[in-house]
């Protein structure tokens, strides 16, 4: 007997409440087990506390003045299996950070269809 396969794990962090529950409850519907927060402090939190996440989408502004890059490179050197999406209103100031997951991880620039989120997924998950 074979056990199903494990549900995708995905971290979403997003501070715009509805924003943040559109893009969870459309994920979750994809099948995707969904953990979401809405800053930096409890995407931390997340990190510290969930062994297994295979996807974090990421808003680039987040409050108290921290990135999602902020946030995806110190998850990068925990889980180097780890896959990031970023999203943002602004995709020209993830390139002007310098940081080298900005220039490999694929951005969303909001707004973006769910089709194309879904695509980016299935194209890193796979």
């Amino acid at each position: 007997m074979t056990l199903p396969p494990r549900p995708r794990t995905v971290l979403l962090v997003e501070d715009e409440p509805h924003i943040l529950n559109l893009l969870s409850d459309y994920l979750a519907g994809e099948g995707y087990q969904v953990l979401e927060a809405a800053d930096a402090t409890q995407a931390f939190e997340v990190l510290a506390t969930k062994p297994k996440l295979d996807l974090l989408v990421s808003d680039f502004r987040l409050p108290g003045g921290v990135s999602g890059v902020a946030i995806a490179e110190p998850a990068l050197k925990l889980r180097p299996d780890l896959k990031v999406i970023f999203i943002s209103g602004y995709p020209i100031e993830i390139y002007e950070s310098g940081s080298p997951i900005a220039r490999s991880a694929p951005v969303l620039a909001k707004p973006f269809s769910l089709d194309s989120l879904r695509s980016q997924i299935t194209r890193l998950l796979e």
